[in-house]
C-alpha cells in the first residue's frame, strides 16, 4: 500500500494501477488451474505438500512489496544526496554511467531466469553432470560474445537508446518494423518462461493458485521500475543476485559439508553410481550420471547454444545494459558478468539436480520438465527451510529478470513506437510518461500471457527449447548490422523472415517424420529433442546465410558516421562520459580476444576430450569437478557482492555524511 500511495503522489497517471490490479486479480483467481499443470504436480510431489499456502502469498506479495519499498527509498536517496534527476535519459539509460561491478551484477541478474535455476537442474536429473555443464557453457558464451557488439555500439552509435534505432538509421522504417516484431516476441517469450517456471514452483510448493501466482509475481517489480527506471532495476538486480548466490552457497554447504543425508562428496558419488545401476541413462557412456559422454546432454547443449543467441542478441534487455554502461566498463562488465553467471546454473544444478538423483526424490519426468527438481531436492534435503529458500531464490530470479524485460519493452515502445512514429518531437517528460504507462500495461499483461500458455499446456522446458526456432533467424542479421558496413537492408530483412519460415517448417516436418509419434504433429512430437534441434539449427543458419550472401551480392557500404547524426539524444546527461576512438578500438580488440578465448575453452577445450574419451568419473575426478564448481561460485559471489560496493564508495560516503550534491 505504501508504495502505491507514494507513486500516486509522484505520477497522477498511475491512479488506476491499484484498481486495475484488483480487477485482474479477481478475474485471474476465477480461472481454474490448467489440467496439465494441476495434474502434473498432483502426482508424487503433491500440491501444497511442502509449505502452507500463506507462505506463497507472503513471498509473492509480501517480499515483492518489501523490495518495492527498499528500491523506492534508494532512488529517493540518490535524488536527494547525489543530484540524480529522473530525466527520460536517466529513466531509460541510467545516464550511461554504470560501472563495471554493477554492469556485471545486472547482466548476471538479467540472465538468471527461472530456467537458469530450474531447467538446469532438470537436465542434470535427466543426463547427469553433462546437463549442468551444457546449460552453463551453452548460455554464457552469448554474453561473453555480446561484449563485442556492446563496445561497437558505444563506438558507432553512442546516442542509441535501443538496438532498433540502429536498424532504422541503417535500413529505414520497413525493416525497423520487422525487427521490432522480433524484439517484442523475444521479450514475450522470456517473460513467459520466467512466469511459467515461477508460478509452477509456487504452486507446487504451497498450493497457491498457479494462474494467480503468475499474475501477482510482477506487481512489486512494476512499482520500483515505475519510480526509478533502469537504474532502479540495476540496484534491485544487485540485491537479488546477492540473495541467489547466498542461497546456492547454503545448498552447497548442506549437500557437501552437512553430510547427514548425502554423505558428502563420497556419499554423493556412491549414491549416483548406484542410481545409474537402477536407472541407467540412455545415451550416456555406461549409462552413468557421472560422464560428459552423453548423447542427450550434447544434443541439449547444441539446442541451448543456438536458442540462447536469440534471447541475448534479440533482447533489448542486454542492449540496454550495454547502453547504460560507461564506455570503459562495457567490455569488462560483460566478460565478468558472463564468467560469474556460469557459476549459477553449473554449481546449483551439479549440486541440487544430482542430489535429486542421489536421494531418489519422488517426482515424475513430467514434473521435472515443469521445473520441480530443485524444490523437490531442497525439500528432501532441508524440509520446509529448503522449500522456502527455493521459493525466495526463484522469486529473486523471476523478478530481477522480469524487471529487465519490463524496462526493455518500455524503451522499445517509448523510442521505437512513440518517438519514431507518433511524436518525433516528444519532450523528456512525455517520454517518461509513456515509459511508465508501458511498464504498467506490460506488467499486467505478462501475467495474462503466462495464464494463456498454462491453459495451452506448455511447460517451461518446452518454451525454453522452442525459443531459438522463433527468434534465432534474427541473430546474425542483427549482429551484422552493428559489425559489418556491407550488410544490406533487403538481405537482413529476408534473413530474419525467411529464416523464421524455414525454422518453423523444419520443426514441423521433423516432428511429423518421427515414427514414435505416428506422424502426428502435436506438443509431444514438437517437443522431441530431434524436432527442437533441427528447428533451432535451421533458423540461425538460414538467417545468417541469407543475410551474408544477399549483402555480398548487393555490394553497398554504409557510412558509420550516419548513426551519430541520425540517432539523437532527447536531453543531455551531465553524468555521461565519452572515450576517444583509439580507446574504444582497444576495448573492441580485447572483447574479441577475451570473448573468443573463453568461448573456445567452454565449448571445445574443456568438454570435447571428456566426450570423445567416453570417460566415466571416478571418486577423485568427481571430487575435482565438485571442487571446481564450489570455487567458481565462491569467487563469482565475491566479485558480484563486493565490486559494486567498492566502485560506489564515493557516493556511499556522500550519503552517510549527509552532504547534498549542489542542485539536488
Amino acid at each position: 500500500m505504501l508504495p502505491s500511495v507514494f507513486l500516486v503522489s509522484k505520477q497522477k497517471s498511475i491512479y488506476g494501477l491499484s484498481l486495475l490490479a484488483l480487477i485482474a486479480i479477481i478475474t485471474i483467481s476465477s480461472i481454474p488451474q490448467s489440467a496439465y499443470a494441476a495434474g502434473a504436480i498432483s502426482e508424487g510431489f503433491a500440491v501444497g505438500e511442502a509449505l502452507p499456502e500463506w507462505i506463497g502469498w507472503a513471498i509473492v506479495v509480501g517480499l515483492g512489496m518489501v523490495f518495492a519499498v527498499i528500491i523506492t527509498v534508494e532512488v529517493k536517496i540518490e535524488e536527494k544526496y547525489l543530484g540524480v534527476s529522473q530525466t527520460s535519459e536517466m529513466f531509460n539509460t541510467a545516464g550511461r554511467t554504470i560501472k563495471t561491478g554493477l554492469t556485471a551484477a545486472a547482466i548476471v541478474s538479467a540472465w538468471t531466469w527461472a530456467a537458469t535455476l530450474l531447467q538446469s537442474s532438470t537436465v542434470a536429473y535427466q543426463y547427469g553432470i553433462s546437463g549442468p555443464f551444457w546449460y552453463a557453457a551453452g548460455a554464457s558464451i552469448q554474453v561473453l560474445l555480446f561484449g563485442i557488439l556492446a563496445i561497437e555500439l558505444k563506438r558507432k552509435a553512442p546516442n542509441a537508446h535501443t538496438f532498433l534505432e540502429i536498424i532504422r538509421a541503417r535500413y529505414g522504417n520497413g525493416t525497423h518494423k520487422v525487427f521490432l516484431v522480433f524484439a517484442l516476441m523475444t521479450n514475450m517469450i522470456v517473460t513467459a518462461m520466467l512466469l511459467l517456471g515461477g508460478s509452477a514452483v509456487v504452486n507446487g510448493l504451497t498450493g497457491m493458485n498457479i494462474s494467480l501466482a503468475a499474475f501477482l509475481i510482477p506487481i512489486g517489480v512494476m512499482i520500483y521500475t515505475l519510480v526509478g527506471g533502469l537504474k532502479a532495476t540495476f540496484v534491485a538486480d544487485y540485491m537479488h543476485t546477492i540473495i541467489i548466490f547466498v542461497t546456492i552457497l547454503t545448498f552447497v554447504t548442506a549437500v557437501y559439508i552437512n553430510t547427514d543425508l548425502t554423505g558428502g562428496v563420497e556419499g554423493m558419488y556412491e549414491k549416483l553410481v548406484a542410481a545409474a545401476e537402477l536407472r541407467p541413462v540412455e545415451g550416456n557412456a555406461a549409462g552413468a550420471f557421472l560422464t560428459m559422454a552423453s548423447a542427450g546432454g550434447l544434443m541439449f547443449g547444441i539446442i541451448n547454444i543456438v536458442g540462447n543467441f536469440g534471447t541475448v542478441f534479440v533482447d533489448q534487455a542486454y542492449w540496454q545494459r550495454a547502453i547504460a554502461a560507461k564506455p570503459s566498463a562495457t567490455v569488462k562488465g560483460f566478460l565478468l558478468g558472463g564468467a560469474c553467471w556460469f557459476a549459477i546454473p553449473f554449481t546449483l544444478a551439479t549440486t541440487m539436480g544430482l542430489t535429486a538423483v542421489a536421494l531418489d526424490v519422488d517426482i515424475t519426468m513430467q514434473q521435472a520438465q515443469m521445473g520441480l527438481v530443485v524444490p523437490a531436492a531442497a525439500t528432501a534435503l532441508m524440509g520446509e527451510v529448503g522449500a522456502i529458500m527455493v521459493l525466495t531464490m526463484l522469486f529473486m530470479a523471476v523478478t530481477s529478470a522480469g524487471s529487465a524485460e519490463l524496462i526493455a519493452v518500455s524503451s522499445l515502445v517509448t523510442y521505437d513506437l512513440y518517438r519514431t512514429y507518433k511524436n518525433p518531437n516528444a519532450t523528456g517528460k512525455q517520454l517518461v510518461k509513456v515509459s511508465r504507462a508501458t511498464i504498467v500495461g506490460f506488467g499486467l499483461g505478462m501475467g495474462g500471457l503466462a495464464v494463456v500458455l498454462l491453459g495451452m499446456g506448455l511447460s517451461l522446458g518446452f518454451v525454453y527449447l522452442a525459443m531459438g526456432i522463433l527468434i534465432g533467424s534474427a541473430v546474425v542479421p542483427i549482429a551484422l548490422t552493428i559489425l559489418w558496413s556491407k550488410t544490406n537492408k533487403v538481405a537482413a530483412t529476408a534473413g530474419a523472415v525467411v529464416g523464421l519460415i524455414i525454422a518453423v517448417s523444419t520443426w514441423a516436418i521433423t516432428a511429423a517424420s518421427l515414427p514414435q509419434y505416428g506422424g502426428v504433429v502435436d506438443l509431444a512430437s514438437l517437443g522431441d529433442n530431434y524436432s527442437m534441434l533441427f528447428g533451432n539449427v535451421a533458423g540461425i543458419i538460414s538467417g545468417g546465410i541469407i543475410a551474408i550472401i544477399g549483402s555480398l551480392a548487393a555490394g553497398k557500404t554504409f557510412d558509420w558516421n550516419e548513426l551519430k547524426t541520425k540517432i539523437t539524444l532527447v536531453e543531455i546527461s551531465k553524468e555521461q562520459t565519452t572515450e576517444d576512438e583509439e580507446t574504444l578500438k582497444k576495448a573492441y580488440k580485447f572483447s574479441v580476444r577475451g570473448g573468443g578465448i573463453m568461448t573456445l575453452i567452454l565449448i571445445i577445450a574443456w568438454p570435447m576430450p571428456l566426450i570423445a574419451s567416453g570417460y566415466v568419473f571416478d571418486l577423485g575426478s568427481y571430487s575435482i569437478w565438485v571442487g571446481i564448481s564450489i570455487v567458481w561460485v565462491t569467487v563469482a559471489a565475491a566479485f558480484i557482492i563486493f565490486l559494486p560496493i567498492i566502485e560506489a564508495r564515493g557516493g556511499i560516503a556522500k550519503v552517510i555524511s549527509g552532504n547534498k550534491t549542489k542542485g539536488a
